[in-house]
């Protein structure tokens, strides 16, 4: 049984979340279709799949919500190349909930996170995913959170520590959106993301944690 009070009221600690930062030699990258151009879907599947072409993948989560066919709602880039195109439009749900951003990784394998309105263009982008909404901006907790909220899912994010590294994370149990935005906050995160919320699920053999399932559009992953 689901305690709200102690669930809702305590900060969130590392114990409470699954984290990885990739280092300098691990590359990002997104995911959405194998060679065929079949829809990967899984984090099972896409470990399969690197398999077979002798890569190893070493963390993946779902990355971002998507449409009916699992197109992507935003803006996607794979490999240098605009699979859609940077949704501004108005709408009901998290991804509407402004401002919503992008997580992207440029040329350079750096990653980065922005506001939707502050996206630089697809210059020099590697990958590139839209989501929303954000979770810290400019080092505040999205204003249109509320403290204490009872809407609580189990959620994944990525966020951008002072030193540049990514920080990818997903809540152990459900939290609701502040306490999430908080603990990138408290990370040192300036800029952070909601990826998705209820569906999510990480990959991260190392960690102890390994959920294979899953029916998503975009995927991220860290490959070596």
């Amino acid at each position: 049984m689901l305690c709200f009070g102690a669930t809702l009221s305590a900060q969130l600690q590392d114990k409470d979340m699954i984290t990885f930062s990739p280092t300098a030699r691990q590359k990002v990258q997104l995911f959405w279709k194998d060679d065929q151009g079949k829809i990967i879907g899984s984090l099972g599947r896409l470990n399969n799949w690197l398999t077979g072409k002798q890569q190893k993948l070493v963390f993946a989560m779902n990355g971002g919500m998507h449409m009916e066919d699992r197109a992507a709602l935003g803006l996607f880039i794979q490999n240098g190349k605009v699979i859609r195109k940077l949704n501004k439009a108005k709408g009901y749900g998290n991804f509407y909930l402004m401002p919503n951003g992008v997580f992207y990784v440029d040329n350079k394998g750096k990653g980065h996170v922005c506001k939707t309105n502050s996206f630089p263009g697809s210059k020099n982008i590697q990958h590139a995913t839209q989501s929303g909404p954000m979770l810290v901006i400019d080092g505040h907790i999205h204003p249109g959170f509320k403290k204490g909220s009872s809407n609580v899912h189990v959620r994944n994010g990525v966020g951008i520590l002072p030193d540049g590294r990514m920080l990818f994370a997903m809540s152990r149990n459900t939290v609701n959106l502040y306490d999430f935005a908080e603990y990138f906050k408290n990370k040192g995160c300036k800029n952070a993301l909601f990826l998705d919320g209820f569906v999510s699920r990480t990959w991260y053999p190392a960690g102890n944690w390994k959920q294979d399932d899953g029916h998503f559009g975009v995927i991220i992953g860290v490959v070596e």
